[in-house]
């Protein structure tokens, strides 16, 4: 079966759904094996209520604008549809799958919530966390970071915000083979930042190992936990049996 990724971005009113603020925009863009389609899904959406002091300013957004866009009870299933079995990749997912969540429920217990209908959530900013500890991992801080251009996003959009996460995304979770750094000795040699210059149009490489590799990897994990009683790598890759049966 062949990857799907959906990046995906809200705008809201407000940075609370508790408090009652909800989604006015939302981007998506489909990746399949790592590769953007061309499909994309954007909606703006009218709430019912009125932003809160600097949300506006932020995305460029009003009440005034949004009053001929339809409410979400309108949109959900369409939305709902485009990301249907596909894994989700958000920066700083808690807050829009929180916002998300709101909306599915304002709409219909019948919508459950957001991870019922996609494989998964992959949160782009604990990736980063990961990877760069200890420094700012914005989406501006890493589109510098990584030499992703965003010097057109002037206002923060739903649909742009997640074409330019697609980008980072990439970089972000990309081998030096992927991205294409030919010359280890002159990438150390840099200094500041790495400029990563992600071609997405090329496909990317795969990595098939052998039946008779896999089977002489899973007999020598087998004499390990036969001597020691347990294998440390069962803690990341559980035993093909045990799998199996689960």
């Amino acid at each position: 079966m062949r990857m799907r990724q959906i990046i995906l971005d809200t705008e809201t009113t407000g940075l609370s759904w508790e408090r009652g603020n909800r989604v006015v925009e939302i981007g998506c863009v489909e990746f399949v094996e790592r590769r953007p389609t061309g499909r994309t899904y954007h909606q703006y959406i009218k709430p019912d209520c009125d932003f809160e002091a600097g949300a506006q300013e932020v995305t460029g957004l009003s009440l005034e604008r949004l009053a001929g866009e339809p409410p979400m009870e309108q949109v959900v299933e369409a939305f709902l549809e485009f990301i249907r079995g596909a894994e989700l990749i958000i920066h700083n997912a808690a807050f829009d799958v929180g916002f998300l969540n709101n909306e599915l429920s304002i709409c219909g217990a019948q919508y459950g919530k957001l991870a019922d209908h996609v494989t998964g959530i992959e949160d782009s900013l604990l990736m980063a966390r990961q990877r760069f500890p200890g420094q700012r991992n914005s989406l501006d801080a890493l589109c510098k970071r990584l030499g992703v251009d965003n010097s057109h996003r002037q206002l923060h959009g739903a649909l742009l915000d997640a074409q330019i996460l697609g980008e980072v995304y990439i970089a972000l979770t990309s081998g030096q083979e992927e991205i294409g750094f030919g010359d280890p000795a002159a990438t150390s040699a840099q200094e500041g930042p790495v400029s990563v210059r992600v071609d997405l149009s090329a496909p990317r490489p795969r990595v098939v190992v052998p039946a008779a590799e896999l089977a002489a990897h899973q007999a020598r994990l087998e004499k390990l936990r036969k001597k020691a009683g347990k294998c440390v790598w069962d803690l990341i890759d559980p035993p093909v049996a045990a799998a199996a049966e689960a």
